[in-house]
């Protein structure tokens, strides 16, 4: 059997949410239902954040409602404080993110309360997950760099990590916000990450803003990182961190780690074709770089999984 890796397709969240043309629920669902269809079973459906601020996410009661019950499947939103936890809760979500911050500016520019006040509140909220049977991740946002206030350094990730693993997080997202890491610092931190507190917990985010996307993938990897968020078409984008950009391609990373031998359990011909929907609805998807050879390779009737 060959080993597996997760994707968590962030599409219909991360990266629809900074989109100029606003879906409604029923066409996230749509998209979310093409991922369903690929074999993606890790998908963020939304977030329950004010619409005034992020207009795109309005609705994302509507869009937990409408989600189809599949085996298997974790279906998660991202929550920013108390009251989106229990906006959520109430909608029937079961699975949430809550955003830590790897810097000052990051935290106080994207939810208006400091590091530590941040850190406070998902600490609470794991308290009532517990309670409460929720199933809560945290990511830590500008895990590499911040727009604001520059590198991060890897030493708060790790003390980061460790703390809400110790508190009960049941995944850490390491997140590279604006795509500004390069491979060899995500290989020593996801290393150090990996021999500190195992791979089962772990997971990644990665921008291709600098084109780099891909190979930090593959440089978590090889550290022993296996899951990791990407989004349907290249989408993607934080409207409260300038310079970020698409998140790395779904089909993308699919490709490469089918060629490099692992399962995901995806079928690339049904996930090119929830691409070609998320570029139908939004008219902004670039797809993924390699989606001209993909889209040949298929058409001729041959596999993308043997290597080249």
């Amino acid at each position: 059997m060959r080993e597996s890796v997760i994707i968590n397709d962030v599409g219909p969240r991360d990266g629809l949410q900074s989109q100029a043309k606003i879906l409604a629920p029923a066409q996230r669902l749509q998209l979310v239902e093409a991922l369903i269809a690929a074999g993606v079973k890790h998908i963020e459906v939304g977030s329950f954040v004010s619409p005034k601020a992020v207009p795109a996410m309005a609705g994302a009661g509507e869009v937990v409602a409408g989600l189809p019950a599949v085996e298997g499947a974790c279906f998660t939103v991202l929550i920013p404080n108390r009251k989106g936890y229990e906006l959520a809760c109430a909608a029937g979500a079961r699975s949430m993110t809550m955003v830590l911050y790897g810097s000052e500016g990051m935290a106080q520019r994207n939810v208006n309360m400091s590091k530590r006040q941040a850190e406070a509140v998902t600490a609470e909220i794991l308290q009532n997950a517990r309670r409460d049977g929720v199933r809560v991740s945290t990511a830590i946002a500008v895990a590499f760099e911040c727009p604001f206030d520059g590198p991060t350094d890897p030493a708060e990730v790790e003390r980061i990590t460790t703390e809400f693993l110790q508190l009960g997080a049941d995944e850490i997202a390491i997140a590279d916000t604006i795509g500004a890491a390069n491979p060899l610092q995500v290989r020593r931190l996801t290393e150090s990450l990996v021999q500190a507190h195992g791979a089962d917990r772990l997971s990644c985010h990665f921008h291709d803003t600098r084109a780099m996307g891909l190979a930090n993938v593959f440089a978590a990897v090889e550290s022993g990182v296996r899951k990791f968020d990407a989004s349907i078409g290249g989408l993607g984008g934080c409207p409260f961190a300038p310079g970020a950009s698409g998140n790395v391609a779904t089909e993308d990373v699919v490709m490469m780690l089918q060629q490099m031998g692992y399962d995901t359990g995806i079928d690339m011909r049904a996930l090119l074709a929830a691409a070609a929907l998320a570029k139908s609805l939004t008219g902004t998807a670039p797809g993924g770089r390699a989606m001209p050879w993909l889209q040949r390779r298929l058409a001729g009737g041959q596999s993308t999984l043997a290597p080249i």
